[in-house]
């Protein structure tokens, strides 16, 4: 069985848990580590786990509301760390003996039960990669921070049965906001974040018979609303309340299960 929650989703942090059970043995990898190691205990708590039952960390670039508390959480637990080597080089070559791992665009990781396949996508962070998830039999797309829909970034999502997908703003609140001239074009352009209008697009783009969950996630505090990104998706996809839902920032949104 695959399931998977968000911690927490949004320029304040971000944070995803994905687990995969077979019999009696679970594995379970968190996604990014946006946040202070204590409020990461806390949230990972609230789910039901704590920081031992985390087997591997994925990084997926380096700005902060992503890394956070990656690199001492992972020394401080024992948890292997993976991320791409522009990453890496990103946060200044930090030295794990024994714990980090590069990841590449193609390259499935193994953690258990789960398999791991990053894919490159266009954001303004050295190599930021974004992940599908799959216990063998079900899969997860995860899109948190991308500037534009591209073939490639399609491929990775098109048959998975849940996505949990980047719906930062509201282009006329974005317009309409206070942001200067120049912060608006970086969250509006090509390596920037994803529009509600473009994230539906690419919901589109994914639609087939087994998708029974979207998790609409990164919603900008000051240019986004939970009810204009669900409208959006909804637009394309016709999914009811049960199957469409926002991760919010104080508290993502609870364990789904495919």
């Amino acid at each position: 069985m695959l399931r998977f929650c968000s911690l927490g989703s949004g320029s304040s942090g971000n944070a995803t848990l994905v687990e995969a059970r077979s019999g009696t043995t679970a594995s379970r990898v968190l996604v990014d580590c946006g946040f202070t190691q204590r409020e990461l205990n806390a949230r990972l708590a609230r789910a039901g786990l704590a920081a031992g039952d985390v087997d591997a960390i994925f990084v997926t670039h380096e700005h902060g509301d992503h890394i956070g508390c990656a690199l001492g959480f992972a020394r401080r637990h024992d948890i292997p760390l993976w991320m791409s080597r522009g990453t890496w080089r990103a946060v200044g070559e930090p030295d794990l003996p024994d714990l980090l791992h590069f990841a590449r665009d193609g390259e499935t990781i193994a953690v258990g039960d789960l398999a791991l396949s990053p894919y490159t996508v266009p954001h303004d962070a050295q190599e930021p990669l974004q992940l599908r998830f799959s216990d063998g039999a079900r899969h997860l797309g995860v899109l948190t921070d991308v500037g534009s829909m591209t073939m490639h970034l399609l491929d990775h999502l098109r048959g998975c049965h849940a996505l949990l997908l980047e719906c930062n703003h509201d282009l006329a609140m974005l317009e309409a906001s206070r942001y200067p001239a120049s912060l608006k074009s970086r969250i509006g352009g090509r390596y920037g974040h994803l529009s509600n209008d473009t994230a539906a697009q690419i919901l589109f783009s994914c639609l087939h018979a087994g998708l029974q969950h979207i998790v609409a996630a990164h919603l900008s505090r000051e240019n986004n609303r939970p009810e204009l990104a669900l409208a959006a998706l909804r637009a394309v996809s016709g999914a009811d309340a049960s199957s469409l839902r926002a991760a919010g920032p104080d508290w993502g949104c609870d364990w789904i299960d495919l």
